[in-house]
């Protein structure tokens, strides 16, 4: 490895499993210090035994988390794990507050924590809107206020951060996903949460940048068991592990300059997504009536890019 974040302290939450333990791993060959956090629940956020004791955020000695962090201490790195909520208050700030009394610093954010609570739309209740919603959309809010506000009072004490943000949305984010309109809706939330947070914290040395990964973890594996299978031989290309290069180098301080741009990342290939642009258009300079803003609008969906198809659609 090249050791390009050598120096670095970064934070990767939902680490325990799938693609965040595959971040943290690719971070600490590279020379960083982790903290990885992990809340041990189930594959729907309510089945699993959690870590309820603890809402600070202490790691029981046998969590996902503790065994990250042990992981890479074998291989001869530095890891904490934290097992706090970071869709709290508590939890998230606990999470900044053990990178800096552990190293001292925090350099680099990766919001990954998530669970599924997959139904269709006429058959998704308020409880399961609310959990997935929260976990996905506040639970990238939290850490990145509480991680933010730390680097901005180091940009004003003179000591410029070069942090850096890596949030993670989903194509179902991008285009919709048949069965995920509560996931769908807080990936896409977090899209534009990373559009304002670029734009905001740019003042304070702060790069903030999205990933839209297809990979396999519990929440993909079985939504889409086929697609996500690993083949018997050759190049695994829904292994986590394929998406980790990119996530490390917007991670690093090799990213310079890059910000408020979202990715896909899938097997070998990462595409640079460009999002919602103004396409074809007409000023008449005066009011429609109902039936000329039909006719216009029609005429210029002939000229328009047709939508990308949801998936599952």
């Amino acid at each position: 490895m090249t050791g390009l974040c050598t120096g670095r302290v970064v934070v990767v939450t939902g680490a325990g499993r799938g693609l965040g333990r595959a971040h943290a791993l690719a971070f600490a060959a590279e020379g960083a210090r982790l903290v990885v956090n992990d809340l041990d629940v189930g594959l729907d956020g309510a089945s699993g035994p959690g870590d309820a004791s603890h809402p600070g955020g202490a790691p029981g000695p046998d969590s996902p988390a503790a065994r990250v962090a042990a992981e890479i201490r074998a291989a001869g790195g530095e890891a904490v794990a934290h097992t706090g909520d970071i869709a709290t208050a508590e939890g998230a700030a606990s999470l900044v507050t053990t990178a800096l009394k552990t190293y001292g610093r925090l350099d680099t954010l990766v919001n990954n924590a998530g669970f599924l609570r997959d139904r269709m739309l006429v058959n998704l209740d308020e409880d399961d809107w609310d959990a997935v919603v929260r976990v996905h959309l506040k639970g990238h809010f939290l850490p990145l206020r509480h991680a933010a506000a730390h680097w901005r009072a180091e940009a004003k004490a003179g000591r410029a951060p070069g942090a850096r943000v890596i949030n993670t949305s989903s194509g179902a984010g991008l285009l919709g996903s048949v069965g995920q309109a509560n996931y769908s809706a807080a990936k896409a939330g977090i899209l534009t949460l990373t559009l304002v947070a670029a734009a905001e914290l740019a003042r304070y040395g702060v790069q903030v940048n999205a990933i839209a990964p297809a990979a396999r973890t519990r929440m993909t594996e079985r939504t889409f068991a086929d697609t996500m299978a690993a083949p018997a031989a050759g190049f695994d290309a829904m292994a986590p592990e394929n998406v980790s290069p990119l996530v490390v180098w917007l991670g690093s301080a090799a990213s310079e300059g890059v910000t408020g741009r979202v990715f896909e990342a899938e097997g070998g290939r990462i595409t640079v997504m460009e999002g919602w642009r103004a396409g074809p258009t007409v000023d008449k300079g005066a009011r429609w009536t109902p039936a000329d803003a039909g006719e216009t609008a029609r005429m210029l969906l002939e000229r328009a890019e047709p939508p990308g198809k949801v998936y599952g659609a």
